[in-house]
């Protein structure tokens, strides 16, 4: 086998097709791959604040939340002692106080479409 052809009376080569590339200066293709990898370290850079934002907000929700099941152990642990912790009796009159106001709005809303469905 001959290592080229001869089609339409022109001699080809087998390699590559097309343009061959341009021959590219080797300065701007340095600064190239430095501006490439300095960009890479500005993405990675946030990349990790933002993981690291994220990572410490999580913590702060943990905390909180372990507060928060510390507090209703004491309440359980209080009221198996048949105590009722202050903080509950609080939401229970704000619950009834709560109700009772949501019951008067319902009633003055009620009062205010009957007279307006009797005026014309």
């Amino acid at each position: 086998v001959l290592p080229f052809q001869v089609v339409g009376g022109k001699v080809k080569k087998p390699g590559k097709r097309g343009r061959k590339p341009a021959k590219i200066d080797l300065k701007a293709k340095l600064e190239r791959s430095r501006q490439s990898a300095r960009e890479c370290r500005a993405r990675k850079k946030l990349r990790y604040q933002y993981l690291e934002e994220l990572v410490s907000s999580r913590e702060r929700a943990i905390c909180a939340l372990r507060e928060e099941l510390e507090m209703y152990k004491q309440w359980c642990m209080a009221m198996d002692q048949g105590k009722i912790p202050s903080e509950i009796k609080a939401l229970l009159t704000g619950e009834e106080q709560g109700k009772a106001q949501q019951n008067s709005t319902k009633l003055a809303k009620a009062a205010k479409t009957e007279a307006n469905s009797s005026n014309p």
